[in-house]
């Protein structure tokens, strides 16, 4: 089978801003996505961590997308809103299980699997490699606005305006 198209990225769409360094220790930025983030395996979200975010920085956002799900507008794995902004990482596992490490006050919406957590990676047999995604967002508001009944993209719609620095991880993973 041939090589997927390339889908954009979600937020090459949104207007510049200040760029913020993320780093995983579960995670390796243009890597292979590991078996704990994959939905029949691990299904856990990743340890993030991010600095360097502007001045006037209110809380963030985490998400999690495959532009590459051939849905025709990708697939989202992850949202979670609201983080207060004196939070630097999510550890292992916040957005999964009993989101022991989700700050109070986080907020996570569905995501395309239809549950209010981090859902791992799952691409179609012989679909080829698919990139999932973890951007953090430094937002100017300390609440974004949308409630846990919000879309993935409703939350991205807001984040367009609200965004003022980004930072991502790329990792890659087929189905074997």
């Amino acid at each position: 089978m041939s090589e997927p198209k390339r889908r954009p990225l979600p937020h090459d769409f949104h207007p510049p801003v200040a760029s913020i360094t993320v780093t995983s220790d579960d995670v390796s930025d243009g890597g292979v996505l590991p078996d704990a983030q994959v939905y029949a395996h691990g299904n856990t979200s990743p340890q993030l961590s991010w600095s360097g975010a502007p001045a006037g920085t209110k809380s963030y956002a985490v998400t999690c997308y495959d532009p590459d799900a051939p849905t025709g507008s990708g697939f989202w794995h992850w949202t979670v809103f609201d983080i207060p902004a004196d939070v630097t990482e999510l550890p292992t596992g916040a957005g999964s299980g009993d989101f022991k490490g989700l700050p109070a006050g986080a907020v996570q919406v569905r995501n395309d699997y239809g549950t209010r957590d981090f859902g791992g990676a799952a691409p179609p047999p012989g679909d080829g490699p698919h990139r999932y995604v973890f951007t953090v967002y430094a937002v100017d508001q300390e609440k974004l606005d949308p409630d846990a009944d919000a879309s993935p993209a409703v939350v991205g719609f807001n984040l367009r305006f609200h965004a003022i620095g980004r930072g991502q991880l790329v990792a890659e993973y087929e189905h074997p």
